[in-house]
C-alpha cells in the first residue's frame, strides 16, 4: 500500500502543473493533500482521481488552509477536525479509519513572523498530540502532512541562521520531540538517520529549490509498534508544482 502526502499550496493551481503526470507515475493508493485552499465544489478534479473516495476538510475562511484525502479503499469512518472549536475552523485535520490503522492528515499552523502565533501553535500542538494518543489507544496511527517544523539541524540547510525563526524555534522543535516521545516514529529518519540535504520545502526566493536550500517539514509518522509494517519512506523532490514536494511511505 502506497501513501503519499503533499502540501500543494493551492489545489486548483497545482492541477495545471503536471498533477496528472505525477499521479500516473506514482500511482498512490492514498493521497493526502494539505493547503488545498478550496472547497470541493470549487475544484474540477482530473480524470486521475475519478472513482476515488474523496474527503475534504476546508477552512471557514475562503481560499485558506484546508486538507483533503483521496483513497482507493473505502475507509470505515472519517472524522473532520479534533472536536475542539478553537482549533477546527481552519480545516487542518482529517482522520480516516482503516481496518488495521488510523490515518491522520494534518496541516499544522505556522508560528508566523517573529513567532507572533507561537502560543497558539503550541496549544494546537498539545491538542493534536492528545488527538493522536487517543487514537493510538484504539489502533496504530499513521499521521502525515505539513507539520511546519524542522525537528533537527540536519532537517534544514541553514540551521544556525534560522535558530529562532518560525518552524525552527526551540519551542516548536521540543514540541515535535514530545509528540515522538508519546510513541511515534519519524519514518524518514528511521530509514535515513544521517541523510543530509533531504528537504520537502523550499522558499520561492533566490532560487532556493535549484540550490537545494530547503527544509524538511513534511512527515509520515507512525505508532512505534506499527514500524515493522513500513517498508520504505521517501521524499520526492523531483515533483514540481508547489513550494513543497510530496513525501510518502509504503506499507507491507
Amino acid at each position: 500500500m502506497k501513501l503519499l502526502s503533499w502540501n500543494v499550496n493551492g489545489l486548483r493551481a497545482v492541477l495545471g502543473k503536471g498533477f496528472g503526470e505525477f499521479m500516473a507515475t506514482e500511482r498512490p493508493d492514498v493521497l493526502c493533500l494539505q493547503e488545498t485552499k478550496a472547497r470541493p465544489e470549487q475544484v474540477s478534479l482530473p480524470l486521475e482521481l475519478g472513482g476515488w473516495h474523496a474527503y475534504w476538510n476546508s477552512a471557514t475562511k475562503p481560499g485558506y488552509s484546508g486538507v483533503a484525502v483521496f483513497t482507493r479503499e473505502l475507509p470505515l469512518a472519517v472524522t473532520s477536525g479534533m472536536g475542539i472549536d478553537e482549533h477546527d475552523s481552519e480545516g487542518r485535520v482529517l482522520t480516516l479509519e482503516y481496518p488495521d490503522f488510523m490515518l491522520v492528515n494534518v496541516y499544522t499552523p505556522n508560528a508566523q513572523d517573529e513567532l507572533r502565533r507561537l502560543p497558539y501553535r503550541l496549544a494546537w500542538d498539545a491538542a493534536f498530540r492528545e488527538h493522536l494518543c487517543k487514537l493510538a489507544a484504539c489502533k496504530p496511527v499513521v499521521f502525515c502532512g505539513d507539520l511546519n517544523v524542522a525537528h533537527q539541524e540536519i532537517d534544514l540547510a541553514r540551521p544556525r541562521e534560522n535558530r529562532h525563526n518560525p518552524g525552527f524555534s526551540d519551542e516548536e522543535r521540543a514540541s515535535f520531540g514530545r509528540l515522538l516521545d508519546c510513541g511515534f516514529v519519524d519514518t524518514f529518519r528511521h530509514f535515513q538517520p544521517d541523510m543530509a540535504g533531504a528537504y520537502s520545502w523550499w522558499s520561492y526566493r533566490a532560487g532556493a529549490r535549484a540550490r537545494n536550500i530547503g527544509w524538511r517539514i513534511d512527515y509520515f509518522g507512525v505508532s512505534t509498534p506499527f514500524i515493522p509494517r513500513v517498508e520504505a519512506a521517501e521524499i520526492l523532490p523531483q515533483v514540481p508544482g508547489s513550494d513543497h514536494c510530496p513525501v510518502g511511505i509504503r506499507l507491507r
